[in-house]
Formats: structure tokens, sequence, C-alpha cells
């Protein structure tokens, strides 16, 4: 028997529910919150990830799906979404009086890592972002869209991490420090520190391996390096979230696993338990240089992202998600009754009722049962003896009142209840 790929899982019954209700309030928000809908292709060039996310980082140096086509160009699939939206923001022209450009995506994502709770090789990531504004009210309103999104999904006891990069020069001076200190210590890290020591050293702050070191824990801070305006910017963003009642704690170790951001970035925590408990479900941060990097103008951004089977796992601790309720449930007998059937169905779906019937030959009482699974609102009882004086039986499925009504008005019937 064929099976599915390891790391990568059907969404089906109560994972369906639960990703369509997470559509469904995305979408939503998005709208409310004045952000397009953007859509880039599942695999791109090779250099676009390696460039954007950094050849430093963990994504890029073990969990990149890379691969040549049958024209011999370097391929890879997407790992995450930012650097997709960058391109298209570039190669479309985007940019220009129209600014910023409030921009959201939902897609499939792929990395090679060992799968988890809640994590899988193939995943489906949605993000926001906001480009062309430097406006620290952007920072705090990708903040505010995740904490409260998560809010209305159901999500308990929120909390926000954040800390700021800081500039260029601002990384740069601490990175000297970072050295300075980790010097003394680098044989008792990992091995993948060892190689972050020399090609970027901020990328161990971000080690799995080491996290919990005292040699980590004790890392000077990196708010300490950086210049007055930095200093005063990061003071104005959380004075902001304040003003929204947005629960955060500064990390200063905090440091994000592309190479892409600077000045702020964050993580929106759970406390949900099936996560384990003060676990990231979204995370994000500012990235002013990504898009002159890639070619194109001077473009401060800033963005978040999510994956949603972190976001479904959590989702089991929550309220039950259940289908919506069906609005008719046709049932019939014979063949005349069938067609009925049919044709009826048709023109209540094009009225904008949901509506189903058998198609199994189910005998009428497994009909009853098929309509109560699926929680029918109204019963419509097809019978060749009314159907001959032009009348249809329509039956309250919870009160269990039946009504006879005209044959030409079942529609408009129908529709009004």
């Amino acid at each position: 028997m064929i099976t599915k790929p390891k790391g990568c899982y059907d969404v089906i019954e109560k994972d369906a529910l639960k990703l369509k209700k997470i559509n469904r309030y995305i979408d939503y928000y998005c709208e409310f919150y004045n952000y397009d809908f953007i859509r880039t292709p599942i695999f791109e060039s090779r250099d676009l990830f390696h460039r954007t996310v950094g050849e430093s980082s963990d994504i890029v140096t073990k969990e990149t799906y890379d691969f040549k086509d049958r024209s011999d160009r370097e391929l890879t699939l997407r790992p995450e979404g930012t650097a997709g939206v960058v391109r298209s923001f570039i190669e479309n022209k985007m940019y220009g009086s129209n600014m910023p450009r409030k921009l959201y995506y939902n897609g499939t994502m792929y990395r090679y890592e060992r799968p988890g709770q809640g994590r899988n090789r193939e995943f489906t990531q949605f993000g926001v972002e906001i480009l062309g504004s430097n406006d620290v009210a952007t920072d705090v309103e990708v903040i505010s869209f995740g904490y409260r999104l998560f809010e209305e999904l159901g999500f308990k006891d929120l909390n926000v991490k954040i800390n700021n990069l800081g500039s260029k020069e601002d990384r740069e001076n601490y990175k000297v420090a970072l050295k300075e200190y980790l010097a003394p210590h680098i044989n008792e890290l990992c091995e993948d520190c060892k190689k972050r020591f020399e090609t970027n050293p901020l990328r161990i702050l971000d080690c799995k391996v080491d996290k919990d070191s005292a040699i980590l824990k004790n890392v000077p801070s990196i708010l300490d390096y950086q210049s007055e305006e930095s200093t005063s910017r990061f003071k104005k963003v959380l004075e902001y979230l304040n003003y929204l009642d947005i629960d955060y704690e500064v990390d200063s170790n905090l440091v994000r696993g592309l190479d892409y951001y600077d000045y702020t970035v964050f993580e929106i925590v759970s406390s949900e338990e099936i996560l384990g408990g003060a676990s990231t479900i979204a995370a994000g941060g500012r990235y002013n240089d990504l898009v002159e990097k890639l070619g194109g103008p001077s473009t401060p951004c800033i963005g978040f992202a999510c994956g949603l089977e972190r976001v479904m796992l959590a989702m089991d601790g929550l309220e039950e998600t259940e289908k919506r309720p069906l609005d008719c449930y046709i049932l019939y007998v014979n063949e005349e009754e069938k067609i009925k059937a049919i044709t009826l169905a048709q023109d209540l779906r094009l009225s904008g009722v949901s509506v189903d019937y058998d198609t199994t030959g189910r005998s009428l009482k497994s009909q009853f049962k098929e309509a109560d699974r699926n929680h029918a609102e109204l019963l419509i009882l097809l019978n060749s003896e009314d159907l001959k004086m032009g009348l249809i039986t329509v039956k309250d499925n919870i009160t269990k009142e039946e009504t006879k009504v005209d044959e030409n008005e079942i529609i408009d019937y129908i529709v009004s209840r």
C-alpha cells in the first residue's frame, strides 16, 4: 500500500473542520484590518531563500528542499512566506504612491526537519506583511493583529515576547561584544554553534541545543549596545503596546531564526497545556533592508507568520469545532421523487441554501438518520401524491411541525425560513 511521505499528513474530519474555521477567521480579520491576499509559487529560485533567510540559518543549512528541474535550474520548495512576498513586491513593481502595501498569504511550506507535535515537513503557514512603513504604529498593528486573532480563536493567557535587534551598526557592535564573551566558552557549545561563531554569532542565541545552558543565559544584552535612536524607537513600541493592553515581556536573547530581521522581533506565546505551555504560536519582526537586498528600492517592512498545524493542535484543548448544520435535507423514495430532489436541490443551492439528499439508495428510515447526522434544520419530504397536487411537505426537524407548501413557492418559503 502506498502511504503518505514522512512528515506529511492528511487534513480530514475534525482537523478539516478546525482548519476551515481558522481560515474563516483569518480571512475575516484580514478584511477588517485591510490586508490584501497574495499567493506566490510553491517553489522558487534556490538563491531567493538562501540570500534572504541566511546561509547560516538552520532553515538553509539543514531544512530546505533543494532540487534541480529538467532544465538544470536550481530550485527550492518555499520554507517560509516572506521571501516570496518580497520578490513579488519587487518584480510586480508594487512600490510607489500606493504605500504601505498590506498583504497576507496562507499556503503550504516545506522544511526537512524532524516531525513533532504540531510540526511537519509539509505545513501550512499564514502570515501578514506591511511593506513601506517604518512607523512604530505598524510594528504594534502587526503584533496586535496576531494577538487579537488568537484571542478570538479561543487561546487563553497569551503573551508577547519582544526584543529590539537595532540597526545594522548596532548589531555589528553587539557581535563584537558577543564574540568576546563566547570565545572562552566556545568549546562547551554544540558543533553548530562553533560554526556560527565565525559566520553569524547572533545565530548562537537561537540554538535549540544549548538554549538552556548557563553560558547563553548570561550573555551580554543586545539592548546595551544600541544607539539612542534604536532605544527610543523600542520604548515607543512598548508604549503603544501598553495603550492596546497587549501583555508582553522583553527578552533580550530573542533573535528569531532568520537573518533578515532588524529592530523589532517578537513571538506570540500561548500557555495552552497541549502545546507544552509557554509555546510559540506565531513570530515575526521588522526587516527594513530585505527589499533593497533583493534589488528593489529601500522599503521598510514588518510582518509575522504562524504555522496553522500548531494552531489546530492547540484547538484540541479549546472549544469543540463542529460542522455547520445543514439548512435542508431532501428525502424521497421513488424515481419521480428523486428527479424532483435533484432539481430542487440545485435551485435551493443557487438561492444560498445548504442542502443535500441521498445518492446511495438508502431506505427512508436511513435517510432520516442521515439528515440527523448532518444536523439538518428542515426536512423536505417528497411524496408522489403531494407532487401531483403541486404540494411539498416541509418538516421542522427541531419542533417536528409539518407544513404543506405550494411547489411554486417552495424556494421562497425555504429561504425565508
